[in-house]
């Protein structure tokens, strides 16, 4: 089946009825997100939408948006103080002894050939000071559950939330859906599940494979929602959404950005990594978008008697006016020393543009420079987007 053919049949399971925010993936570069939401509550300060979708640490914002009970503009103060506020410390464990036993684990497991000595290694970095900073963000209870999610859903303030992961023990993508009379669906290699929103899930979904570890959900073990997740959008489309914001991380280089090198000898590790995340977490929501808007052109050509119950979906999509790699390689020589270290020796400052270094530069002075220019870019499309979110 194709992505039309999959899009088409999607938009068939259920009415339009409303608004929905997508939110994708991208470490550190999901600061960009709240800049925008900052300039759209700036106009809307007491917009609320409806159905929020959040992979990656998309799904941290997301999960923000659908736990608080203000209206925009004072949750996304909210938002804009956490990661104003935000260092990798509070993040993962930078500490040196903690870095060097993580290395060493990795070494030892790959000389060991298999061994019955060869110890357990589940990732790169410790993560429990997210976890502990995402309970708080959260309000999240003693099991770890977001009860301002339901709260929000019982009095009409939201109708869905979902959290994307991806399942490492299937190789499915899981969407988590919390929401009203919320109903699954499954397609190949992707399937849904009604569930109570947790800090786990939301773990689950930021796990950058073999940086962050893998969390536990029921009995199988998940990490990024943004692994095999080739129709980012579908999920808003499924639970009934007409009208579809997406916030991107990823840059859009020009042609001949494109065609210029930005390496400095051999491609390093990191180099390598940056370019198999973006093409794992990053081009499959613009590519997702385009097929939406082909299939858009079709319908409006088509009588609505003659669509066989599809519907067109108005989808605008945000995406940085700058290339956020290039901004986080000015901000790498403020990270801890111990961690710039092993940066260092994956190659963050033998490429121009470090994206990956991007997905891991939780500093609150590159966070609040992200978010000024995410908050710039919307605000220049401004024009464009109030008449999506207001539904004219």
């Amino acid at each position: 089946m194709s992505g039309l053919e999959e899009l088409a049949i999607e938009g068939t399971t259920t009415g339009g009825q409303g608004l929905a925010l997508v939110l994708s993936g991208g470490g550190a570069r999901a600061a960009y997100q709240v800049g925008c939401l900052r300039a759209l509550a700036r106009h809307r300060p007491n917009l609320r939408i409806p159905i929020l979708t959040g992979v990656s640490a998309g799904a941290i914002n997301a999960a923000c948006l659908a736990a608080h009970p203000d209206g925009l503009r004072d949750t996304v103060e909210r938002l804009s103080d956490l990661w104003t506020h935000l260092e990798v410390d509070r993040v993962f464990c930078v500490d040196p002894w903690s870095l060097a036993r993580s290395m060493v684990r990795w070494a030892f497991r790959l000389v060991s050939g298999g061994g019955p000595l060869a110890p357990e290694v589940r990732a790169l970095v410790d993560t429990t000071p997210l976890r502990k900073l995402l309970t708080g963000a959260l309000g999240a209870d003693s099991r770890g559950v977001i009860p301002g999610v339901a709260r929000n859903l019982e009095e009409g303030r939201l109708r869905s939330f979902t959290v994307i992961t991806s399942n490492f023990d299937t190789g499915q993508t899981v969407i988590w859906i919390e929401g009203q009379n919320a109903q699954c669906w499954e397609r190949p290699n992707r399937r849904s599940r009604v569930t109570t929103t947790t800090v786990d899930h939301i773990m689950a979904s930021s796990a950058l494979p073999l940086f962050f570890p893998a969390v536990q959900l029921e009995t199988m073990w998940h990490g990024d929602g943004g692994i095999r997740l080739t129709n980012p959008l579908s999920p808003a489309i499924h639970l009934g959404a007409d009208r579809v914001l997406a916030i991107s991380t990823r840059f859009a280089r020009s042609r001949e950005e494109a065609d210029r090198s930005q390496l400095r000898g051999y491609p390093p590790p990191l180099q390598i990594a940056s370019q198999l995340l973006n093409a794992i977490f990053l081009d499959a929501l613009d590519q997702d978008a385009l097929r939406i808007e082909r299939l858009n052109l079709l319908l409006r050509d088509i009588p609505p008697e003659k669509r066989h119950g599809l519907r067109v979906v108005d989808v605008e999509v945000l995406r940085p006016s700058q290339d956020l790699g290039k901004l986080a390689a000015q901000f790498e020589p403020r990270l801890p020393k111990s961690f710039r270290y092993l940066t260092r020796s994956l190659g963050s400052r033998e490429t121009e543009s470090p994206d990956f270094l991007s997905l891991v530069m939780f500093q609150g002075d590159y966070c609040r420079r992200v978010m000024d220019l995410g908050e710039a870019d919307a605000e220049a499309q401004i024009d464009r987007l109030l008449p999506l979110v207001d539904g004219g």
